[in-house]
C-alpha cells in the first residue's frame, strides 16, 4: 500500500553520507560533483531567513527572523538558535574541522548572548549575522579553501588568546593597584 509506513528507514535515506545525494531513480546514490551546492542548500535557506530576509526600506540593510524572534525572550532565541544549529550540523556533515566548528559555535554563542540584552540585543544581532558568518565559513570550506579557513580561524583564536591575556593582566594590575592603595591609606598592613 502506498500510504503504509515502512518498517525501518535507513539513516542514509535521511542524511546521506558526505559527498553523496540520495537518488530517487536508482538505488545507487550520485556524487555531489554533479549537483553543485547541494550540501549547503539547507544552510543557505536558513541563513537567508534568519539573517537576510527583509530589506529595510530606503536602505540596503537587511534583517532576518533572528533579531525579530529575539524580541520574544526565551522562545525566540531558542527557535533562532535551533536554526543555527542546523547549519552547524550541516557543517559537521561536510567534514569541517574541529577548530572551525568551535569558531562557528562561538558565532552562535555570541549571537545568543546578544539576544539576552533587552532591546539592544536584537539590534546588535541584526548587525552580527552569525548564521551568514557560519554559512560563509561553510561555503569557503566546501569551495576547497580549507587552508584559508583554518588560517583565519587560527588568527581569530590567537587574537582571542591575546585579549584574554590582556584582560588577565589588567585585572592583576587593578588588584595590585588596589592593594597598594590600601597600604598607602594604612588600611592594609
Amino acid at each position: 500500500m502506498p500510504g503504509e509506513l515502512p518498517d525501518r528507514i535507513l539513516i542514509d535515506e535521511i542524511l546521506p553520507p558526505k559527498g553523496k545525494v540520495a537518488s530517487a531513480s536508482s538505488s545507487e546514490p550520485s556524487t555531489l560533483s554533479s549537483l553543485p551546492g547541494t550540501e549547503s542548500e539547507v544552510a543557505r535557506f536558513l541563513a537567508k531567513w534568519l539573517d537576510n530576509w527583509l530589506r529595510i526600506p530606503g536602505t540596503n540593510f537587511k534583517i532576518g527572523l533572528d533579531p525579530l524572534l529575539a524580541l520574544f525572550p526565551g522562545v525566540g532565541s531558542s527557535v533562532a538558535s535551533g536554526g543555527g544549529l542546523v547549519i552547524l550540523v550541516e557543517a559537521i556533515r561536510c567534514g569541517v574541522s574541529i577548530p572551525v566548528l568551535i569558531r562557528m559555535s562561538g558565532n552562535m554563542l555570541i549571537n545568543t548572548l546578544f539576544d539576552f540584552l533587552p532591546l539592544g540585543g536584537p539590534v546588535v544581532s541584526a548587525f552580527f549575522k552569525s548564521n551568514l558568518r557560519n554559512l560563509r565559513l561553510l561555503q569557503a570550506w566546501q569551495a576547497g579553501r580549507q587552508r584559508e579557513v583554518r588560517r583565519s580561524t587560527f588568527r581569530m583564536f590567537l587574537a582571542l588568546a591575546f585579549f584574554l591575556c590582556l584582560m588577565v593582566g589588567l585585572l592583576f594590575a587593578l588588584f595590585a593597584f588596589y592593594v597598594w592603595l590600601l597600604r598607602q591609606t594604612g588600611l592594609f598592613n
